[in-house]
C-alpha cells in the first residue's frame, strides 16, 4: 500500500493536512526512523507530510536560553560552536547517533517524538530541564520534556501537533554537563544504557537515564543526594539510581547488567561534570 506525499509551504498548511487526514497522516522530519518502520511494515500511513523548509532548522542562543529547532540535525548539534564547555554533553550525545550520513539528516525533533527509551540526545535535554514547544490547530503550547514523554513510542503530542522546538535555560558558567553511553560500539549502536548529568555545584544536580525503563527518566532522589552532599555522594547516587530503574532482559544485555551499568555510569558522569567545573575554574 502506497502513501500520498505532501510538501506544505507553511506550518499552518501542514497542520491543516494533518487535521484533514487524521490518524492516517504522519509528519516527516529526517525520516531515519519513520521510513524504516514503513519499510518493515510496522506502520502504514496514508499520507506523509514533510516538515522540510518550514523554518524549523535553526539553533538560536540568547544570553538566557538556547532554542533548538525541531528540524536541526544532529550534525548541526555536534558542530555548533556554542556547545562546548557547559553544554558539551549535547555534542557528546549527538556524535554517537548513527553514522555521519544519519547525523546529516536525523533531527532533534525526531529523536524526541520517536520516544525511544534508548534515544541518546533525550537524556541530555532532560538533564537540562528542557521544554518542548508544540503547534497545532488550537495554537501553540509548551510543556516539560519530562512530562511530554509517556512511554516507549508514546508522547503527549496530538496527531495534529508539530513539535517545533525544544528550549532550555543557558547554564551558569560554573557548571558542567556530561553524557556517557554503553554499547557494543561507540556509534551506530543502540544504547545498552546511556546517562546524562548536569551539575551546578552547591545548587543543582540533574541525572537522566536512557535504555533502563519504558522511557527516559530522571532520578530525583539521587539528584537531591548529590545536591546535599556533593562529590562524596556520587557513588551512592549511582547505586540509588540503579535501584530506581526498571530495565529489561533483551539480546543486548540482561536487566542485572543494565543496573550495574546505571550505577557505574551515573557515578562517572557526575565525576566528569565535577572535573569539568574544576578545570574551568583553574
Amino acid at each position: 500500500m502506497g502513501f500520498a506525499f505532501h510538501r506544505p509551504e507553511s506550518l499552518d498548511a501542514a497542520i491543516g493536512i494533518a487535521c484533514e487526514h487524521g490518524e492516517t497522516a504522519r509528519f516527516l522530519a529526517g525520516g531515519t526512523d519513520l521510513i524504516v518502520q514503513i519499510n518493515r511494515r510496522r506502520i502504514a500511513p496514508g499520507h506523509l507530510i514533510s516538515l522540510a523548509g518550514l523554518g524549523l532548522e535553526s539553533i538560536d542562543e540568547t544570553d538566557r536560553e538556547v532554542v533548538l529547532g525541531a528540524m536541526a540535525t544532529h550534525d548541526a548539534v555536534v558542530t555548533h560552536p556554542g556547545f562546548g564547555k557547559q553544554l558539551v554533553a549535547l555534542a557528546e550525545a549527538s556524535a554517537v547517533i548513527g553514522g555521519r550520513q544519519v547525523r546529516n539528516i536525523a533531527t532533534v525533533g525526531g529523536n524526541i517524538v520517536n520516544a525511544s527509551p534508548a534515544a541518546d540526545l533525550v537524556p541530555v535535554l532532560m538533564a537540562l530541564d528542557a521544554t518542548v514547544e508544540l503547534r497545532g490547530r488550537d495554537g501553540t503550547c509548551s510543556m516539560p520534556l519530562d512530562r511530554f514523554l509517556v512511554e516507549r513510542g508514546r508522547t503527549e503530542r496530538r496527531p495534529d501537533e508539530i513539535l517545533t522546538a525544544v528550549r532550555f535555560d543557558k547554564p551558569p558558567v560554573r557548571s558542567a554537563t556530561a553524557f556517557l553511553k554503553a554499547g557494543r560500539r561507540k556509534a551506530m549502536e543502540i544504547s545498552v544504557v546511556c546517562v546524562a548529568a548536569h551539575l551546578v555545584p552547591g545548587r543543582k544536580a540533574r541525572i537522566a537515564i536512557g535504555a533502563a525503563a519504558a522511557r527516559t527518566l530522571r532520578v530525583p532522589q539521587a539528584e537531591a543526594l548529590v545536591e546535599a552532599n556533593g562529590r562524596a555522594a556520587f557513588a551512592e547516587a549511582g547505586r540509588l539510581a540503579a535501584r530506581q530503574v526498571t530495565p529489561i532482559d533483551d539480546v543486548r544485555a540482561s536487566a542485572r547488567y543494565r543496573r550495574l551499568l546505571v550505577a557505574t555510569l551515573v557515578e562517572r558522569a557526575l565525576a566528569a561534570c565535577a572535573d569539568r567545573v574544576e578545570a574551568g575554574a583553574a
